[in-house]
């Protein structure tokens, strides 16, 4: 018959997956009981991320391992290490671990710009926000995983391609943001025909295979809605925190709410709502003219629970053909200032 002592033993010699430490380093195992008339054990065990891939095969281990070693039925409950503990092995990272993006030791904040439906400038927002970003001082990447419909390079006037150097790709910076786009890799812009699972692995590649460096936000333009890529995108992030875009129209806050609900089922902060083309404003008269109605973005981070980062008035940036990025605002620009004071606020929330 086994005993509690020989369970604990023998996990604790088991690797958490993420951390690649022991067992018996992390603490991981809570609990321990058998019933010794049916020979059956139970444990509960504490991993840095659940609900993976990794921790099925780790259930297969521990169920084999347990059997081994004399038991005659095994159950097992998962549980996430607290972020106390994550943070006091964050501390003794190797450089290896903290630049995997997807180690829960990684250092750097995923953003994640969403919206319920296509059409209401969510690209937009994501460029002049990890442009404004870098005018902070900050160290920004940004991925276009808007995988069907790729913008970013032509939104940000890019002419360059990634490097591919021993088997890693270096993004193209822009305006100081470094840059990943399936639009690098499809010639003639042409259609994605893909399923699922290929730009499951294409996602995993910008993550995995990108030599992003030291940066401390990567930014994810999303596709609109709530399929596939953008529910593969959730479950791969250790942790990501959203903003939601909308337009004032009361239908469009509507749809976006979805894109909010689907962040919070699958354990994502939303940071707050951005509201674009929130009015037209005459440059003659200086009257403002509500296009597309009012009340949409407040409403939406009302009914998300949430704040209101600021709103985008209708506009084009103005162009230069010396430096030209067709969707970018200067950074004195009224609009460019705007997404200054957004980026602040962003900067402070996460800083909390």
């Amino acid at each position: 018959m086994i005993n509690e002592q020989q369970v604990r033993e023998i996990l604790g010699q088991l690797q958490d997956p993420f951390l690649h430490r022991t067992f018996a380093e992390t603490n991981a195992v809570t609990n321990v009981s058998i019933k010794e008339e049916k020979n059956h054990v139970s444990v509960k065990v504490a991993i840095a991320k659940t609900n993976t891939p990794e921790q099925m095969q780790l259930q297969m281990k521990i169920v084999e391992i347990l059997k081994e070693a004399g038991a005659a039925t095994v159950g097992i409950r998962f549980e996430e290490l607290s972020p106390d503990v994550l943070e006091s092995f964050r501390g003794k990272a190797t450089e290896s671990e903290v630049h995997d993006l997807l180690s829960p030791l990684s250092t750097v904040q995923f953003i994640a710009i969403a919206s319920g439906k296509g059409g209401v400038g969510k690209s937009t927002v994501s460029v002049n926000l990890a442009v404004a970003l870098a005018r902070l001082g900050k160290k920004v990447g940004l991925i276009d995983a808007d995988i069907y419909g790729f913008s970013v390079p032509d939104m940000m006037g890019i002419q360059e391609m990634p490097v591919v150097k021993d088997e890693r790709i270096y993004p193209v910076e822009r305006k100081g943001v470094k840059v990943i786009s399936m639009g690098f890799f499809v010639e003639n812009n042409a259609p994605i025909v893909w399923r699922g699972p290929m730009l499951g692995k294409v996602l995993d590649q910008f993550f995995r295979d990108v030599e992003w460096g030291d940066i401390d936000y990567l930014l994810l333009d999303l596709p609109p809605g709530t399929g596939d890529i953008a529910l593969d995108i959730h479950q791969m992030l250790p942790s990501s925190k959203e903003i939601i875009v909308t337009t004032p129209h009361p239908t469009a806050a509507f749809v976006a709410a979805r894109a909010g609900a689907m962040a919070l089922q699958t354990n994502h902060d939303i940071l707050g709502v951005i509201e674009n083309m929130a009015w037209f404003e005459s440059k003659t008269t200086g009257e403002r003219e509500f296009v597309f109605g009012q009340g949409g973005g407040p409403k939406l981070a009302d009914e998300l629970r949430t704040d209101l980062l600021g709103q985008i008035p209708l506009g084009q940036p103005d162009w230069s053909n010396e430096d030209f990025a067709p969707s970018i605002y200067e950074e004195d620009h009224p609009t460019g200032k705007i997404y200054l004071e957004m980026a602040q606020k962003v900067v402070n929330k996460l800083a909390k």
